[in-house]
């Protein structure tokens, strides 16, 4: 019974149904959209505000106090109606390269140009890029991190995808030390990770983050770094604005092997827009340029036209303080309640809008990650169950239970009154064990 469980399990990740003709293989969802699409099976929408999406992973798109106006209307002219490049259109990436000046580089001989800019229509888009981009490499990865990196990681065939295992008895934690090891001892050309990270909201931040860079520069190593959650930073205070990213490290932008995502969909609260961007080397830039001509074609060229207001200092200064007063008060919320019910963590999140929680002290069969999602879905509750954060490409590791079974990611993405009434329903159905 338990192996029929199992397999029962695997093929609800993989998705069900009919089986895809002989030329296709099945495709896993990422966590995201498997509990969406479990969740819809059952009545769950977007626009159903009987449901409390704390799988999510996007920010509330409304109003903050203090925020810039949001955006409702977009005007388009003839010409923008064409293609845009590849690369994104020039105006955005110049703006993009002033913004990162201007955030983390005030001073600086080496400044980022348009030239160290790739535009794309999505942060998997521009990942993916980035991944078809890369030479024949063992790239480290770590465990958790973001799920969607799975399939990333197995789909391209160039290079080798090879785990670092990080330890929640230490909050996570990887000293510099550790890094110069596993970059010697296993020959990693790369290193891809989210910082700070989904799902843990582990921050490396100043001169720790330095000296991250200055080994990847010493043993040119180079630091795939996905700072999406970049201005979802609850501690930071370093420069003009409470922000942090690899940029304020890079010594030479043309040298250094770092490579930065980011863009509109987290840090503007604008994720249905689509519009991201790389930001590296220029050598690199022209590699995934090249790459995005056969991968994606290149992304909308309306809403780049629209997102350069967006990137003006004084609206990126506005946005992110509301974001950071409004997310942090959430947070808090959201793990004092949770503590509460016996949900354990090993660190509060220093960044993200994610509580990465250790149920294992919960009644049965709310202990493990996937029990607590099928239950938190009768209370039409979603939550993420951290088996997804295992990050495998290729299921090398074979069929083994996942060390991450008894956590789940919770999302403080949904606005303060979802919240809370995810709280209650959670606390009524640990209760009613």
């Amino acid at each position: 019974m338990a192996d029929d469980a199992n397999r029962d399990k695997s093929e609800n990740r993989n998705g069900s149904g009919p089986s895809a003709p002989g030329a296709f293989r099945t495709v896993p969802r990422t966590g995201v959209i498997y509990v969406t699409t479990e969740a819809s099976k059952l009545g769950f929408s977007s626009a159903n505000t009987d449901w409390c999406n704390l799988g999510q992973g996007q920010p509330e798109t409304g109003e903050l106090p203090g925020a810039p106006p949001r955006v409702h209307n977009v005007s388009i002219d003839v010409d923008d109606q064409e293609y845009a490049p590849v690369a994104g259109i020039t105006e955005l990436r110049e703006a993009i390269a002033a913004l990162y000046n201007q955030l983390y580089r005030r001073g600086m001989p080496s400044q980022y140009t348009a030239e160290n800019v790739c535009v794309s229509g999505g942060g998997r888009a521009a990942l993916t890029r980035a991944a078809a981009s890369l030479a024949s490499i063992n790239l480290g990865h770590f465990l958790p991190d973001y799920t969607a990196y799975e399939e990333l990681l197995d789909i391209f065939k160039a290079f080798t995808a090879i785990p670092i295992l990080l330890e929640g008895e230490r909050g996570y934690a990887f000293s510099t030390e550790e890094l110069r090891r596993e970059i010697m001892g296993r020959g990693l050309g790369a290193i891809l990770l989210s910082n700070p990270c989904n799902p843990t909201g582990k921050h490396v931040e100043g001169e720790e983050l330095s000296r991250w860079v200055s080994v990847a520069r010493e043993l040119d190593c180079t630091l795939l770094l996905d700072e999406f959650y970049s201005h979802y930073v609850y501690r930071t205070r370093r420069g003009a604005l409470p922000v942090e990213s690899a940029a304020r490290y890079v010594e030479d932008v043309n040298r250094d092997p770092i490579l930065l995502f980011d863009g509109l969909t987290k840090n503007w609260r604008y994720p249905g827009w689509r519009v991201t961007w790389t930001v590296g080397p220029k050598k690199v830039i022209d590699a995934l340029s090249s790459a995005g001509s056969f991968l994606d074609g290149g992304g909308s060229k309306p809403l780049q036209r629209a997102a350069i207001p967006l990137l003006a200092e004084d609206h990126v200064v506005k946005e992110t303080l509301a974001i950071q007063a409004a997310f942090r008060d959430k947070r808090d919320r959201l793990h004092s309640r949770l503590e509460r019910i016996g949900v354990r963590f090993e660190r509060a999140p220093e960044g993200t809008f994610y509580l990465w929680g250790d149920v294992s002290a919960l009644p049965p069969p709310l202990n493990d990650g996937m029990g607590l999602f099928r239950a938190a879905l009768d209370k039409k509750v979603i939550v993420v169950p951290g088996e997804f954060f295992d990050v495998n490409p290729g299921k090398r590791r074979g069929g083994r239970a996942s060390r991450f079974r008894h956590y789940v990611r919770f999302s403080f993405g949904p606005s303060a009154a979802t919240l809370d009434t995810a709280l209650d329903r959670l606390t009524a159905l640990v209760e009613g064990l």
